[in-house]
């Protein structure tokens, strides 16, 4: 199948949505497998929702999850590539009035004249009698005379497609044998505005023909198009391609994904701290699975496995957690070089936001992976995690100083011991091994619980009750800076006490 030709047609109208991108993946992952092409074109005919910020936004994203095309539009300071451009539709608008000539020439096509006022008083009177929306055909039959009359009313067509009555059978690779009655389509489609601008079901036949597209993989939404699109793939006498419907994305409450419900723009999970390996490795897994107990794959491992004939048919629910015990795994396998270059600019964004005081230096950042490689689940984590290492002043809760099983006093009295212990210890004690094992002793000494006074110091080093490990944590620190703020903490647990 080396002659398999796809495509993603994402519409610049929005960032890149978790939905398309998914499409995308799969598009790019059954070229790569078969070694077909993989095809980017950008449907921008929606002038007035289309502008370059998201066109922008599409392309940096798919480049992000690594889906690079094989033929598609000048972006980014590359050139145009590919024998079927343009890959822009707005660049092929002269394609769409000659198709659209070849219609009417055929009568496969006909001007209507319906204003909108018309056109919802049909809907209105269809409503109300409990008729299926759709076109009443007002238009489909007027005679020349007809039509010269209603341009001297002033009026301005737009075009509309017949739809041939019958029921429309094909193969979807996912779902099999479909098939569906014209008649439930809603009447002949408009596939011109009367300002000439052509619309989707028109502009993505002509394209896809064109640009001698094999396979048409999409989202289960457009099932109910695709009779419409077979109708004009053939008027225009084109063979239809191949098609796939993918299952829909679903809310965790089984709805259709929304942003009301679920964060949709990959721009966002990238902005979090998603890694790239873990996020298009979780798409994978949206609606298709190797047949394996496999988690963590690669997008090279993805290709070689991937078969449409996997795809479900049912609903593939969007999962958070799963996501984000994914991008663990991930963060996990990436080399200590790479990750450092990964979290830098976390870092360097906290500093810029005023989080922490300073911008540590990549030798810093690779000393803290064995502290927080486990403990990442995305990358921007990373600032909570070891930001007061870049603080000078953290902000204390007296509240949390306390442990349970603690009040004011012991805690005051827990702080001032774990002082004078780290104290006597000197610098040669200032290690893992030894901190651990002079505040162990000083916690028996006083018959406290080990754990209530190491948690009385982590709030007091940190601000926070869950950290890296509490000794690795010190030495991070630095002595002097560790006795300073436990210092700091018993005296706001005084002054609290003498107020």
């Amino acid at each position: 199948m080396t002659d398999a030709r796809v495509r993603i047609a994402p519409s610049p109208t929005g960032p890149l949505h978790i939905g398309t991108a998914r499409t995308a993946l799969f598009n790019y992952l059954f070229a790569r497998h078969v070694g077909g092409v993989f095809i980017l074109r950008l449907e921008d005919t929606d002038q007035a929702r289309s502008t370059v910020e998201f066109e922008r936004d599409i392309l940096e994203h798919l480049h992000w999850l690594g889906l690079e095309w094989d033929e598609g539009p000048a972006a980014g300071g590359l050139e145009e590539r590919g024998l079927f451009g343009p890959y822009r539709q707005m660049a092929r608008l002269p394609r769409y009035a000659e198709a659209a000539e070849q219609l009417l020439a055929q009568d496969r096509a006909y001007p209507c004249y319906c204003t909108p006022e018309e056109l919802e008083a049909d809907r209105r009177a269809q409503e109300a009698a409990n008729q299926p929306a759709g076109y009443v055909g007002r238009c489909a039959t007027l005679t020349p005379d007809q039509r010269a009359a209603r341009e001297a009313e002033g009026r301005r067509p737009a075009l509309r497609f017949r739809l041939e009555p019958g029921v429309i059978a094909f193969y979807d690779l996912v779902r099999g044998r479909v098939q569906i009655d014209a008649a439930a389509l809603g009447g002949d489609l408009v596939i011109v505005r009367a300002d000439g601008t052509p619309l989707y079901h028109f502009t993505v036949v002509v394209d896809d023909a064109a640009m001698e597209i094999t396979h048409v993989i999409r989202g289960e939404d457009h099932l109910s198009n695709t009779p419409k699109h077979i109708l004009l793939f053939r008027a225009l006498g084109h063979p239809e391609p191949v098609f796939a419907h993918l299952p829909l994305i679903l809310n965790a409450d089984r709805t259709k994904m929304s942003k009301r419900k679920t964060q949709t723009a990959v721009k966002d999970y990238a902005a979090e701290g998603f890694v790239r390996e873990a996020f298009v490795n979780y798409l994978a897994y949206l609606g298709w699975s190797p047949g394996t107990e496999e988690d963590v794959l690669t997008l090279d491992e993805i290709v070689e496995r991937f078969d449409l004939a996997a795809v479900q048919k049912g609903g593939a629910v969007f999962d958070r957690g799963r996501l984000e015990w994914l991008n663990g795994q991930w963060i996990r396998r990436l080399a200590d070089d790479d990750l450092v270059d990964r979290l830098a600019p976390f870092l360097e964004a906290d500093w810029a936001a005023g989080r922490i005081d300073r911008n540590p230096e990549r030798a810093e950042i690779a000393t803290l992976l064995p502290l927080v490689r486990e403990r990442l689940p995305v990358l921007g984590a990373i600032g909570d995690v070891v930001g007061f290492l870049f603080t000078e002043t953290i902000a204390l809760d007296t509240e949390l100083l306390v442990p349970k099983r603690w009040d004011r006093d012991t805690a005051r009295a827990g702080l001032a011991a774990a002082s004078r212990t780290i104290g006597a210890a000197g610098l040669d004690g200032f290690t893992v091994e030894g901190l651990e094992a002079a505040l162990r002793g000083a916690a028996e000494a006083n018959t406290w619980k080990a754990g209530d006074l190491f948690m009385a110091i982590r709030v007091a080093l940190t601000g926070k009750t869950a950290t890296p490990p509490l000794f690795e944590s010190m030495v991070a620190l630095g002595r002097e800076r560790t006795l300073a703020r436990l210092e700091r903490a018993a005296r706001a647990l005084e002054a609290e006490t003498a107020a």
